[in-house]
C-alpha cells in the first residue's frame, strides 16, 4: 500500500538515487575517455558510456538493498521482476549525445510505478544542481537546488500559436507521416526548439515550455517519468491519440494547458500508432 507516510520515505530516497548516480556520472562529463560504446540503432548510432552503465549500477544496487521486493526496469541492465507492486524505471544518462557532446542538458531518470501506474518520478542534473520531483495528479511537484526549494507549476497558453514548443530530434527519430505531423505543429507554435531530451519535460512542468512532442521510438525509460513530473506541476501527459501513455514507451506529448495539447492533437492524430 502507497501511504502517505511510505510515499515520503519513498520521496526522500529518490533524492538518495539522484545523488548517488550524480557520483558516478559528474567526474566522467567533458572528459576524453567516456569509455564509449556504440551499440547500433536509432540513426545509425546509439552511444553508451561508463556513466550510463555505472549510474545504473549504483542505483540498482541501492534499490537492491534498501527494497529487495520492488522490480527495476532500466534501459542498461533490463528486467527484474517488472510485475512486482512497486517497480523503478530507470534512464540514467538521458541524452547520451548531450553527454558526450558536454552539453549540460542530458538527465537522470527515475520514475517509479505502483500497481503498474507511474506515481512518482524525477529528471536530475547534477551538473547544474536540480532534481525535479512529481508525484502525480494532486500530488505536487517541485524543483530542489543549490538555493533550496520551490514549488513547480504549468504555465496556461490555451492557443499553440502563443506556445513555446521542443522535441529531441524530429529528422532523426520521426517517421514520415510524424514529421509530417510534426511539421504542422510546428508551424503553428510562436517558437520552437530542439535537442534537450527530457529537460525539456522539466522545461514545462516548470511553467517555462508549454508542450513536447516525442516520437514511437521511446521507450518506457525514456518518457515515463514525465507522468507524474507533468501532471503534478499541473500539466497533462498523453500518447499522440490523446489518451494514458501505455508501459511499454511509445508516441507522447505533454503539455502545461489542456487547450494547446487538444490544438496539438488535431495534427498528432493523423500519424498516431
Amino acid at each position: 500500500m502507497l501511504t502517505p507516510d511510505l510515499a515520503a520515505e519513498l520521496d526522500a530516497f529518490l533524492i538518495d538515487l539522484n545523488r548517488a548516480s550524480g557520483e558516478v556520472i559528474l567526474p566522467l562529463f567533458r572528459i576524453d575517455d567516456h569509455g564509449l560504446e556504440d551499440k547500433g540503432g536509432v540513426a545509425g548510432f546509439d552511444p553508451v558510456t561508463q556513466a550510463d552503465k555505472g549510474a545504473e549500477a549504483a542505483i540498482r544496487k541501492l534499490i537492491a538493498e534498501r527494497y529487495p521486493h520492488h522490480g527495476v526496469i532500466g534501459e542498461e541492465y533490463g528486467e527484474d521482476r517488472p510485475d512486482a507492486e512497486f517497480v523503478w524505471v530507470l534512464d540514467p544518462v538521458d541524452g547520451t549525445r548531450a553527454f558526450i557532446a558536454g552539453l549540460p542538458v542530458w538527465t537522470t531518470l527515475i520514475a517509479l510505478r505502483w500497481q503498474g501506474n507511474p506515481v512518482m518520478g524525477s529528471i536530475g542534473q547534477p551538473y547544474v544542481g536540480e532534481i525535479f520531483i512529481g508525484h502525480g495528479k494532486g500530488g505536487g511537484a517541485r524543483l530542489i537546488n543549490r538555493a533550496g526549494e520551490r514549488p513547480l507549476k504549468v504555465r496556461p497558453c490555451p492557443v499553440l500559436t502563443d506556445a513555446i514548443i521542443m522535441s529531441t530530434d524530429p529528422t532523426a527519430y520521426f517517421d514520415g507521416a510524424e514529421l509530417g505531423a510534426w511539421r504542422q505543429v510546428a508551424a503553428a507554435a510562436k517558437l520552437t526548439r530542439l535537442g534537450c531530451d527530457a529537460y525539456a519535460y522539466a522545461m514545462v512542468a516548470a511553467g517555462t515550455v508549454d508542450l513536447v512532442a516525442e516520437s514511437r521510438v521511446c521507450k518506457a525509460w525514456d518518457i515515463e517519468v514525465a507522468v507524474p513530473l507533468i501532471e503534478g506541476a499541473g500539466g497533462v501527459v498523453t500518447n499522440w491519440r490523446g489518451e494514458p501513455i501505455g508501459r511499454n514507451g511509445g508516441q507522447i506529448v505533454m503539455a502545461g494547458d489542456r487547450a494547446v495539447l487538444d490544438e496539438a492533437l488535431v495534427a498528432l492524430k493523423r500519424s498516431a500508432d
